[in-house]
């Protein structure tokens, strides 16, 4: 911060990221919006790395965490930065000339226009595998994973309103069928995780707060079909309130002393394990 006088806090204003599957290979690809002293990072970028020009561009390129990999960058303007890993920035900015599938980005990034964070995914690797390796719980839907595959394009987004914050996520289907078939099983998922929410049994052993929270976020679920004509889409949108975030949190702070106590490096379960095993003994003192 010292040497190049940025501070993100103050002046990052907008980032984009981009990241592309090639094969087994990923590379992701950068924009930063915001308030620079170019002349400071110009600088530091000089002395950390090494530097080439082209196309009337100076692209500075860094060593990567990674072996192998080099970070290239550049400046566009005063006020954006462009970095990549991939093995050619200059190639990546001529890339974005082109309009061969420009359009269908564009589209699709406008509707989520106005949003202040937002993901749009285009499905060409396996979504559905990669939700039965990431879900907790171990739970498994071989039939939502199917049905996930198909997606063409996944964007999520989240926006505050007022002291709520609002989520949609958005899966366009390649036909009418898949899109009756997806809503029909989130809205399935719904009812049967506010039924299991309800059971007497987990009523028993859940946070009483935390049940509420649940009942609450699920009660602010809303499925819907979208036809929009040249596309059609299943809409998932949720509200998360500032009371449902308090019991969430004040479940979790109630959880994690008992957590600590389960650990095995605990100091209560130490100091018990060495009585019981007859550790070190105290020498009881009379007090003078």
């Amino acid at each position: 911060m010292n040497e190049t006088g940025f501070d993100y806090e103050k002046d990052l204003d907008q980032v984009g990221v981009a990241v592309k599957n090639r094969g087994a290979a990923r590379n992701y690809f950068v924009l930063v919006d915001g308030k620079f002293d170019r002349k400071k990072i110009e600088a530091y970028l000089r002395k950390s790395g090494s530097s080439e020009s082209k196309n009337g561009r100076e692209i500075f390129h860094l060593a990567a965490n990674v072996p192998g990999r080099t970070i290239s960058v550049t400046f566009l303007s005063d006020r954006r930065i462009a970095l990549t890993d991939s093995d050619d920035l200059n190639a990546e900015l001529e890339a974005s000339q082109r309009g061969a599938g420009r359009t269908e980005w564009t589209e699709r990034f406008e509707r989520l226009a106005g949003t202040p964070i937002f993901a749009l995914i285009r499905q060409d690797a396996a979504i559905g595998a990669l939700l039965s390796n990431q879900t907790p719980g171990g739970f498994r839907s071989p039939q939502l994973g199917q049905l996930l595959n198909q997606l063409l394009w996944v964007s999520i987004a989240g926006k505050p309103e007022g002291k709520e914050f609002r989520g949609v996520i958005e899966g366009e289907c390649p036909n009418e069928m898949t899109m009756r078939q997806l809503s029909d099983f989130l809205n399935g998922i719904t009812i049967m995780a506010s039924a299991g929410l309800n059971d007497s049994k987990l009523r028993q052993q859940m946070d009483p707060a935390e049940r509420e929270a649940y009942l609450q976020l699920l009660n602010s679920v809303d499925v819907m079909k979208l036809d929009r004509g040249t596309s059609k889409s299943v809409r998932v949108t949720f509200v998360l309130t500032p009371e449902i975030w308090g019991k969430l949190a004040q479940a979790a702070a109630a959880r994690k002393p008992e957590e600590e106590k389960a650990m095995p490096g605990a100091k209560g379960n130490s100091l018990a394990n060495k009585k019981k095993n007859g550790g070190q003994k105290q020498i009881a003192r009379r007090p003078e």
